[in-house]
């Protein structure tokens, strides 16, 4: 695995972390923002809080990536794993309980 893709599960790793510090104080925030019955004054002091919390502790900037090769897209989130990666240990048959599928003999043409 290139450094690249390492600082990137790293990366994640910390944004997750932030994202569960920071995860009730958030949800705190954008519900007294979206309070109409609230006054606007409280409102916007609540807004500016959340403005105020690490970008990165948001939930939206989670990606999932694979343990493995670092990689952000076509991820198993039951593996934790790219399709790439998964594909080669599923062939050298490393995955327990998984195994590929064969289609042959399944469908059968039946002759007048």
């Amino acid at each position: 695995m290139s450094v690249c893709r390492e600082n990137a599960n790293i990366r994640d790793n910390h944004r997750r972390v932030l994202a569960e510090k920071f995860e009730l104080r958030r949800n705190l925030y954008k519900a007294l923002c979206k309070d109409t019955s609230l006054p606007d004054e409280l409102r916007e002091e609540n807004r500016y809080k959340l403005s105020k919390l690490p970008r990165n502790s948001s939930f939206t900037r989670i990606r999932n990536r694979c343990i493995f090769s670092g990689r952000g897209r076509a991820v198993y989130e039951t593996f934790r794993m790219s399709r790439i990666v998964f594909r080669a240990l599923a062939s050298k048959g490393m995955l327990n309980g998984v195994k590929k599928a064969s289609w042959i003999g399944v469908i059968k043409v039946e002759e007048k």
